[in-house]
């Protein structure tokens, strides 16, 4: 499909950026700052977005220009298996009561943060948009995948009914700065990072990773993905979804052994074959993304060295010896990043 700009101008907008608190919302917020906006947020104890009315009575009430939407309930693949109903139902409503809310109050333009886990498990690499409602959907993660897709949807259906100008972008696997490094609930790099440094610290023998590591996995730095967003956010207007990746990915062992090398682990790394792995492989075309002018600069190399770095610098060694993140994961059934 061509795809042409349509310029959108932000200067004196009033931006909502909805989950500003998570790891995507918070690398939003850093890119907006350097645009002519005034970006608005609340916290999750303020505005519980699960909960219809609040969030109507909210977006009446501070009229913002455009939503950002990148609030979710988020996590790794025991996660999702752990909590399919929250994953599902927190997600579904998020999103609904959202979306429904900016086009009641006439909010100018929306951006919807998707999922790579909404194209089905064995879809053909790279994975266009066009593969999206073609085939089954990882079971270890499909219903999260199934809430982002009605998410979509739902932008598709006030766009085509009301006029909205709604879009939805479909990132591959986040990782960065903000990350949440629990060793069983969230997603890969952020896991791998933290039980490699752990074993570093520890002087470990053996770290074990889930599967037989041939599976192969795009993953996307959180500040670039933030950057494409905002030009999609400036420059796109259609119904038509758009990938957001790298356009690289890597093998779950390929993964590991850079994760050993960033942390300077020098031990052993074995895979658990006993335990899932999730799809084949995920790598996304971003051919729509590049017509538009867009473009991925940074390695994976360097994109995980700043977030390991970052993470030395946010997590005190304390907090590491303590389990930082997986009580708080367990009682909150997943990572919700609502504010």
């Amino acid at each position: 499909m061509a795809v042409t700009a349509m310029p959108f101008d932000l200067s004196g907008r009033r931006v909502w950026v909805a989950g500003h608190r998570g790891m995507l919302g918070s690398a939003i917020a850093r890119r907006l700052a350097s645009e002519h906006c005034e970006i608005i947020t609340v916290d999750r104890d303020e505005l519980d977005l699960r909960r219809q009315q609040p969030v109507e009575d909210w977006m009446r009430a501070n009229r913002p220009d455009v939503v950002m939407l990148a609030a979710a309930r988020v996590g790794g693949v025991q996660a999702n298996s752990r909590y399919p109903a929250n994953f599902l139902s927190d997600n579904l409503a998020i999103q609904n009561n959202v979306i429904r809310a900016a086009a009641e109050a006439g909010v100018a333009k929306l951006v919807f943060v998707s999922s790579s886990c909404v194209y089905p498990r064995l879809a053909d690499q790279p994975i266009d948009e066009d593969a999206l409602l073609t085939g089954l959907l990882e079971p270890t993660n499909r219903w999260y995948g199934i809430a982002k897709i009605a998410g979509m949807l739902e932008c598709a259906a006030f766009r085509e009914q009301h006029g909205c100008d709604f879009i939805s972008a479909v990132p591959g696997n986040l990782f960065g700065p903000g990350d949440y490094f629990d060793t069983e609930n969230s997603h890969v790099i952020p896991a791998f990072l933290r039980r490699f440094h752990d074993a570093t610290v520890s002087k470990a023998d053996v770290v074990t990773v889930w599967g037989s590591g041939s599976a192969r996995r795009e993953f996307v730095y959180v500040d670039e993905c933030a950057d494409a967003l905002v030009f999609l956010l400036k420059s796109y207007s259609s119904g038509e979804i758009v990938n957001i990746g790298s356009g690289v990915d890597v093998s779950i062992r390929e993964l590991a052994e850079l994760v050993a090398e960033v942390t300077s682990y020098r031990g052993r790394i074995e895979f658990d074959t006993t335990r899932p792995e999730g799809a084949p492989r995920r790598l996304l075309s971003t051919e729509r993304l590049s017509q538009l002018g867009w473009r991925s600069r940074l390695s994976l190399r360097e994109g995980l060295d700043r977030t390991y770095k970052w993470f030395l610098e946010s997590h005190d060694a304390g907090a590491l010896l303590r389990g930082y993140g997986a009580d708080s994961a367990s009682r909150d059934v997943g990572k919700l990043q609502s504010t």
